[in-house]
């Protein structure tokens, strides 16, 4: 080499980045030893071979780089390049934490073609050396960003802290917290399935009405998406209560009318199914009182998900176009910290509202207690004499900062229910939904519970089924009802598992029920088995005196209880229940199909041979004039779970 090349290489030498002081550049290239020593150590799974690996294209690719290079000024500007990598490879180190990966960054040029590639190894955590600058680094990071792994482009913005560490065939990055997407967290509110009942020692039977819907919406995504349902996700009676029923409207001085009809049982020859529909008057929405609505919506980091907050506005847009002019919204978001995003606004103002919507992002932690709390505030401070005030609560589900036991949230809710402000709950997403309490919110906020997973989902719960869901007519609905054991030897309840209700709470006004709004149906089924049947299940006791013939003839006697709005004192109704009652038309018989998907879903204990088939057949010939669709869509999802079955 002539004395001009070695003055190129010198003056690219001086050109490089000055190194550290001494002391701190010895005593960090010793820590960067240690840890190279320590990646060296054997590792779970085959080594690849210094070539195989993506680090060794790097050093393969310097080694061809000096071998085509042949002039002079190529020769000092590669050398100075070379210098400047070294000063970054040997960059002193700073604090990165202790949960750490290594990542590998090479290169290598084929064809024209540029390629990038890391891979992620797990290390130990590393000493932490003396802070020093990182902005060299910076630059690194900015070189790197269009390489990385699309797991890695697709998680959620983690702060990061890195170090370098020389030898490892390449620029090597440790970074700190990254992790994959959370995992599946959902949990599921509900009970084994109600027990046969011997009419002889527990002639009565008490729960509370429910018009919730949520679990039925879950299913259908869960079989769309090609998987059965776990069993704690299945409450029948929000299946059968998913579907309008145009059960007889109330005659007479109460809000709604029951319907009894007995008919034969699909799945067992030897027994009855006693149903019981119930249907909510519909007063004319014009004279309706002003209505107040607060939008208590989740913008937590989960949330951050087409099918979560983006599905939201979505669908409070096409609610609001339900609204009456005079209706107000206010709009409360929370995350790491709860805040009111829009304040009290007439729905005529359609601009502002949706205006605010768009503006909503997620990102923080879920302030579920924080969000709750202003959200009450802001509804009671909207509420003037004659007026409805309502929240409605947004979310996956997920409270993870504050009250997030779902006893402390009934106990809280139950609480701000007296104001006579109503709490509903829409779920949004999958993942981590949190069913147990979203179900304790809706329930003792004397509100609805529905899981939105699509936009004509949105349509028929915020916009078909509006009125009933703001609106109610009827407070604390109890049902009872009391078997004869000279007529029935056995019957169980089909669903309502978290429901029940002891028997003496039935009188009792201070216990909370369900809520029935404007329009709303209830749907409640029994399998009973008449004395002296082939299907009786247990034998005689031996001991126990035989039941006499009480001569009314009647299988039963059905009572309900309900309060009006805002009273305190309850209402009572009547019915006896006659064998061969009632008419069962095809809303009746479209029920009982859907309350035998439940039952095959939870495992069909009680169904005998009936399978899939034999539901599919029931349920097509009872779709009736079926206007919107839906109950030829239960129809192909129950198809879709057959195969899925096998």
């Amino acid at each position: 080499m002539s004395d001009d090349d070695l003055k190129l290489v010198s003056d690219g030498l001086k050109r490089a980045p000055p190194s550290p002081d001494e002391s701190a550049r010895e005593e960090n290239f010793a820590l960067a030893m240690k840890n190279f020593d320590r990646l060296q150590e054997s590792r779970d799974g085959t080594r690849p071979t210094p070539e195989a690996t993506r680090s060794g294209w790097l050093r393969k690719g310097v080694t061809k780089m000096f071998q085509t290079l042949s002039t002079r000024g190529a020769i000092a500007a590669s050398t100075a390049l070379v210098a400047v990598a070294v000063a970054v490879t040997v960059l002193p180190t700073y604090q990165v934490g202790t949960d750490l990966r290594l990542r590998e960054v090479a290169t290598q040029k084929t064809d024209d073609t540029r390629m990038e590639e890391e891979q992620f190894v797990d290390v130990e955590p590393l000493v932490e050396p003396a802070p020093m600058e990182l902005a060299p680094m910076e630059l690194a990071e900015a070189d790197m960003a269009a390489s990385a792994p699309e797991a890695l482009a697709a998680a959620p913005p983690t702060p990061t802290a890195r170090v370098a560490a020389p030898g490892v065939g390449g620029l090597a990055i440790f970074d700190d917290a990254i992790r994959p997407a959370p995992t599946d967290t959902e949990t599921y509110a509900n009970a084994a399935p109600n027990p046969l009942k011997i009419t002889s020692k527990d002639p009565v039977s008490t729960f509370s009405a429910d018009v919730d819907t949520a679990s039925w919406s879950l299913i259908r995504n869960m079989i769309s998406r090609g998987q059965l349902p776990p069993s704690d996700a299945v409450r029948i009676e929000e299946m059968v209560n998913y579907f309008p029923y145009a059960y007889p409207a109330p005659e007479g001085p109460h809000p709604f009318q029951p319907t009894v009809s007995v008919m034969g049982t699909p799945w067992n020859a030897g027994t009855q199914l006693v149903h019981i529909g119930i249907q909510g008057e519909m007063p004319e929405v014009d004279a309706r009182p002003p209505l107040n609505l607060v939008f208590l919506i989740d913008t937590s980091g989960s949330m951050d998900d087409p099918t979560k907050l983006p599905l939201l506005k979505q669908s409070f847009a096409l609610m609001l176009s339900e609204l009456r002019p005079e209706d107000e919204v206010s709009i409360v978001t929370y995350a790491g910290s709860a805040g009111q995003v829009l304040e009290p606004t007439r729905a005529a103002d359609r601009a502002t509202i949706l205006a605010a919507l768009d503006r909503l992002h997620a990102g923080g932690a879920t302030a579920g207690q924080a969000g709750l709390q202003q959200a009450y505030a802001v509804a009671e401070s909207m509420t003037m004499d004659g007026e409805v005030s309502r929240v409605i609560l947004a979310t996956d589900g997920d409270f993870n900062v504050g009250l997030s036991d779902p006893e402390a949230l009934k106990n809280y809710i139950a609480d701000k229910r007296k104001t006579g402000t109503y709490l509903s709950v829409l779920g949004f997403g999958r993942g981590n939904l949190q069913d147990a309490t979203m179900q304790a919110l809706a329930q003792n906020g004397n509100g609805q519970a529905a899981y939105i997973d699509t936009l004509s989902e949105a349509q028929k719960v915020l916009v078909d089924q509006l009125t009933g869901a703001l609106f109610p007519i009827a407070d604390d609905v109890k049902i009872q009802v009391e078997f004869n054991p000279a007529m029935v030897a056995e019957y169980r309840l089909i669903g309502y598992e978290t429901r029940a209700l002891a028997r003496e709470d039935f009188n009792n006004d201070a216990v909370d029920a369900g809520e029935i709004g404007a329009g709303h149906t209830v749907t409640a089924i029994y399998e009973v088995t008449p004395v002296g049947s082939e299907a009786v299940m247990t034998d005689a006791l031996r001991y126990a005196p035989p039941v006499e013939a009480d001569g009314s003839g009647e299988l039963g006697f059905l009572k309900l209880r309900y309060k009006a709005p805002g009273e305190e004192i309850s209402t009572l109704i009547e019915t006896p229940i006659l064998p061969e009652m009632g008419t069962a038309g095809d809303d009746a018989r479209f029920s009982v199909a859907v309350a035998g998907f439940g039952q095959l879903l939870r495992g069909g204990k009680y169904l005998g041979n009936w399978g899939y088939s034999d539901l599919i057949a029931l349920a097509n010939a009872n779709k009736g004039a079926d206007e919107f669709g839906y109950r030829a869509e239960a129809v192909k999802l129950m198809r879709l779970a057959e195969t899925l079955s096998r």
